[in-house]
Parts: structure tokens; C-alpha cells; sequence
């Protein structure tokens, strides 16, 4: 278990374990539906540094303790709203996420609201129990969304959905989320964790270059609207000296297993 430094309780409410090449961070205040504190959100940001500069961790899963996911920041620490240093410790937070090289995957069960839904819109899959409740609800407390997490919901779901969620601050269902766009994938609560160990397994049989290269182009395609001439030269070089491809192909002739050479630096 990975620890932080802001106080011993604050240790134990963002949890960190390393299992090979998948980490798994998970909100750890389970008495109060893993709401987060500002405290919780400046573990998240370094935990997850952490792990994006550990060229061992290829995968990260993101989860909450026990029945839900994450009912979204802790509302007796907005009492004078959520802009200044808070505001910086929760973008920080976000964005750690979001920018973490490898494959990320949001496993939700239970409420999955506000700052939850901006958890999860930072990983790149999002995969659902059926129990699990859904809302953005800025406009129950007069709260203007942070940008960022605006711009990944508006990504992720669509305009029309966006800003009916944001409108109305209503809770949705699952089978509703995955309709938006919202969830990538639904099980039933008794199926989910063997659906998130079959995935697991997929990306880890398949090459690591390959994921993080296509994450890295695509978010410029987000960004940018094309992927860069250089960009293009780093991967193309990247996939010719690492000996991905003549392993792939090695293996795929030869029907055994395939043991992907490259590493991220």
C-alpha cells in the first residue's frame, strides 16, 4: 500500500496497491459514500504521479470502498465555494488522472455522482454495475463546474446530455448512463468483478506500445484536432526500435504466447 503525507487519516482514505502491472486506487471512506475531501483529492494527485512515473504499472483501476463509487466532494468543505486552493488541489487531482499514460478503468457500483462522475470521466473506461446511480449536480448548490471536468463530460456523453445532467442536477440509473454514453459497459453487481478481471487480462495480453501510443494520439486528437508530424515520428520510432512488431508477429506465426518487450520510460 502506498502512503501519503497529510496526516495519518488521510493515509487511509486514498488507498494504493501495486499487483504486477495493475495498480488499483481506492477511495477509502466508505461510512460516507466515499465523498472526497480536499485532503483525499491531494492523495489522488500524488498517488497517481506516482504510479504514471513507474514504468512497471501498465494499468490503473480506480474504484470506491465498499458499495459505491464516490458521492462527490464532501459539501462541508464548500461552505465558502470550491474556487481557490481547493479548486488547484481538485484540477491537479483530475488531471493526474487523465494524463496517466496507460489504460485507466473506472469500476462503479453505487453512487457515482458530482465529483465521482469527474473520476470517472477522467479514466478512459467506464465499467458499471447495475445498482449503480449517476448525477452531475452543480445546480443544486449554485456551484459553476470546474472547465475541465465540463469539457471530459461534454466529450464523453455529448452536449445534450451534458447539459440536461447539468441543468437539472437529476440522478439517472445505469441503464440510462450507458445509453448517454456515460458508461462504456453494464453487468450485474454479482458479474462485475469477473468482467473487470476478463479486461484486465485482455489489455495485459495485448501490446502496452500500442495502448500508449493510441492514448497519447488520440487525447492530441482531442486537444489539437490532428495528431502532430512529431508526434507521429516519436511513435513510428518508438514501434521500429522496440521490437514489438517482430514479437507480435513471431508469436502470432508461431501460436504461443506473446511476451511484449517494450517498456515505457
Amino acid at each position: 500500500m502506498s502512503q501519503d503525507s497529510t496526516g495519518e487519516l488521510e493515509n487511509i482514505r486514498v488507498l494504493v496497491t501495486i499487483d504486477g502491472p495493475v495498480a488499483t486506487l481506492t477511495l477509502n471512506r466508505p461510512e460516507k459514500r466515499n465523498a472526497i475531501q480536499m485532503a483525499m483529492w491531494a492523495s489522488i494527485d500524488a498517488h497517481v504521479s506516482a504510479l504514471a512515473a513507474n514504468p512497471d504499472v501498465h494499468i490503473l483501476i480506480v474504484r470506491g470502498s465498499g458499495d459505491h463509487f464516490c458521492a462527490g466532494a464532501d459539501i462541508t468543505e464548500l461552505t465558502n465555494g470550491p474556487g481557490g486552493e481547493y479548486a488547484r488541489i481538485n484540477w491537479a487531482a483530475e488531471e493526474a488522472l487523465a494524463n496517466f499514460p496507460g489504460p485507466t478503468i473506472a469500476v462503479i457500483r453505487g453512487n457515482c455522482v458530482g465529483g465521482g462522475v469527474s473520476i470517472a470521466t477522467a479514466c478512459d473506461l467506464r465499467i458499471s454495475a447495475d445498482d449503480a446511480v449517476f448525477g452531475i449536480t452543480p445546480a443544486k448548490l449554485g456551484i459553476v463546474y470546474p472547465t475541465n471536468a465540463l469539457e471530459r463530460a461534454v466529450r464523453v456523453m455529448g452536449e445534450s446530455a451534458t447539459k440536461h445532467l447539468m441543468f437539472t442536477g437529476d440522478l439517472i440509473d445505469a441503464d440510462r448512463a450507458l445509453r448517454i454514453g456515460l458508461i462504456d459497459e453494464l453487468h450485474g453487481v454479482s458479474a462485475l468483478e469477473a468482467r473487470v478481471d476478463q479486461l484486465i487480462a485482455t489489455l495485459l495480453d495485448r501490446s502496452s506500445l500500442t495502448q500508449v501510443a493510441s492514448k497519447a494520439m488520440i487525447d492530441e486528437v482531442i486537444r489539437e484536432g490532428k495528431v502532430k508530424p512529431k508526434t507521429t515520428l516519436y511513435w513510428e520510432t518508438e514501434m521500429d526500435k522496440s521490437g514489438e512488431v517482430r514479437e507480435g508477429v513471431a508469436a502470432f506465426l508461431a501460436k504461443r504466447p506473446v511476451r511484449w518487450p517494450w517498456r515505457r520510460s
